[in-house]
């Protein structure tokens, strides 16, 4: 068989880890407005770091590899 993208997702996400940090920068106002202000995951990974927050109330580190930045870039900073 040959090598195709991952068919399996986390609802609808790349996995756990981009769910969990998508569901937590939508919905904690404070998060999204960090998010629209830095229009980027990337911007908003370092904003996060000089205020010294490091994971989301669940546990998920934002810089964590397995974060599909890409993936958030394209659904959740676009605005």
């Amino acid at each position: 068989m040959p090598a195709t993208l991952a068919t399996e997702t986390y609802n609808g996400w790349a996995n756990y880890e981009t769910w969990n940090a998508s569901l937590w920068i939508q919905n904690d106002q404070g998060l999204n407005t960090l998010a629209y202000e830095s229009g980027s995951y990337e911007n908003f990974l370092s904003v996060l770091e000089e205020l010294n927050i490091v994971a989301t109330p669940d546990g998920v580190r934002y810089a964590d590899p397995a974060v599909n930045a890409i993936e958030l870039n394209e659904d959740v900073f676009d605005f």
